[in-house]
């Protein structure tokens, strides 16, 4: 079988084989309805090869392991931004949104426009998404953000934000006091006022999510302290 012959039910067929109770066991409890193995995925990713059309047709299918393959074989410049703002939309799953915004939004030519737009928009998981794209112009390109602004909003919201808005807004506070130290201060001081994600239990090894302790091992680590 060629790459060119496959279909959505083979590899449908495929997945279906992938399937592991005990990785479905561990996934749900993140919110995620699958049980494939990541590095298998990837591994039939890499034999599909890039495949618009098979990509939009998996993830009609509307199964979780199906449309995060899709994302791993799409052409993320292919999307027009509706069709973006469609998809995160119906994303469901938390890692399909998370996939869908690093791996296809953040490399088309409508990301900014769409960050603008998913910043003020009344879903929580929809805002959380330009909450990401924001942090992601904070460490690449912070030129023409207002990020005493940003400051602002999360200050006055994150406390109070659903679980993935409130994730997505902490990360863009710890990386604002990360990669901006005229605002480091205030993002410290932010973090150390709301607390959110303090008590986040960690892994040995693993630098915790509460902005505070996450800027301060950062920044330790950037300059060699």
């Amino acid at each position: 079988m060629t790459v060119a012959e496959v279909t959505v039910a083979e590899v449908m067929a495929e997945l279906a084989a992938l399937e592991d109770p005990k990785i479905r066991a561990v996934n749900a409890r993140h919110g995620d309805d699958h049980g494939v193995n990541l590095g298998a995925l990837r591994a039939l990713a890499k034999r599909l090869k890039t495949q618009q059309e098979l990509a939009r047709r998996l993830w009609e299918t509307g199964d979780t392991a199906a449309r995060l393959l899709a994302l791993l074989i799409c052409r993320p410049k292919a999307f027009e931004r509706d069709e973006l703002d469609a998809l995160v939309r119906e994303a469901g799953a938390p890692k399909v949104h998370d996939w869908l915004v690093n791996y296809v939004v953040k490399k088309s030519p409508h990301a900014e426009e769409l960050r603008q737009a998913w910043l003020a928009d009344p879903d929580p998981v929809v805002a959380s998404a330009g909450w990401a794209l924001t942090t992601e112009r904070v460490a690449k390109k912070p030129a023409g953000l207002d990020l005493a602004g940003l400051l602002d909003v999360i200050e006055a919201e994150m406390k109070g934000a659903p679980d993935r808005l409130q994730w997505a807004m902490n990360h863009c506070l710890a990386q604002i006091g990360i990669e901006h130290p005229g605002h480091r201060a205030r993002a410290v001081g932010i973090g150390e006022r709301l607390e959110v994600l303090k008590d986040y239990p960690v892994s040995p090894g693993c630098t915790s999510p509460y902005a505070p302790v996450w800027i301060e091992e950062m920044v330790r680590r950037r300059d060699g302290a």
